[in-house]
């Protein structure tokens, strides 16, 4: 099963504020990357992980499911409807990483 455009168009709008995004398809679902960093996952069924390490991690944990093994877990609800959380969410996932 691929991800669906509409989903990719939905991510895209709602990570949009976090500036120059690019994409790229990948096992049915895609990877975003800012500057060239991965930081989030979008897979086959919709759903969107943010990449994250240390506390960040633990709290998005907390709150959200983890994708198999690998260092993702999924936004909470609140932040997929609003756009200025979710970014936040995603710039401290991305200060995680770098």
């Amino acid at each position: 099963m691929a991800v669906a455009e509409a989903d990719i168009a939905f991510a895209l709008d709602l990570l949009s504020d976090l500036g120059d995004l690019t994409s790229r398809k990948m096992f049915g679902g895609m990877c975003l990357y800012q500057e060239g960093v991965v930081f989030a996952l979008l897979s086959s069924d919709g759903t969107l992980y943010l990449k994250a390490k240390g506390g960040m991690a633990t709290e998005l944990a907390a709150s959200g499911e983890q994708f198999h093994n690998m260092p993702y877990w999924s936004f909470p609800m609140s932040a997929l409807d609003d756009p200025q959380e979710a970014c936040t969410l995603a710039r401290r996932t991305l200060a995680t990483l770098n």
